[in-house]
């Protein structure tokens, strides 16, 4: 049987505390964290999907943090940040190409008879919960408009 993200998560820190290794056990610790605070708010246990929203949104928050220290020139706190980004991206789904999420969207397009921008919310919707935690948002809301618009 596959064992959860959750599970998988408790087992990889275990062993991260018994190795030393410190980067590692710190992040899945604040991934924990993370999860335990969505389940709290949400009065029930995240569904694996949701598991893995949390930490694409770990994995999002690191990229931002990593591009502002770029721009202040801290390649210290850059390198820290990657080492953390490279640990998240162990637990995060194979990233969806841009190929696929475009045939995807032309598929959903076709399906609810999207003819114009004006249709966005009919796609979004459908492609979001398709890609979820496979893709980021920001890239499907580009194409969906590069397709609409086109």
């Amino acid at each position: 049987m596959e064992t959860s993200l959750k599970e998988r998560l408790t087992g990889d820190l275990k062993q991260a505390m018994k190795g030393g290794d410190i980067t590692r056990r710190n992040v899945i610790r604040l991934v924990m964290s993370a999860i335990k605070n969505a389940e709290i708010a949400k009065h029930a246990d995240l569904e694996e999907s949701d598991v893995i929203g949390v930490i694409a949104k770990e994995a999002r928050q690191r990229e931002e943090s990593i591009e502002a220290f770029k721009q202040g020139g801290r390649q210290d706190l850059v390198d820290k940040e990657e080492a953390e980004l490279a640990i998240l991206q162990e637990y995060l789904p194979q990233q969806a190409s841009r190929d696929e999420i475009v045939s995807a969207a032309q598929q959903i397009i076709a399906e609810v008879g999207a003819a114009g921008p004006r249709d966005k919310g009919k796609v979004m919707p459908r492609l979001i919960a398709q890609f979820k935690g496979k893709a980021d948002g920001r890239e499907i809301n580009d194409i969906v408009t590069e397709l609409l618009s086109s």
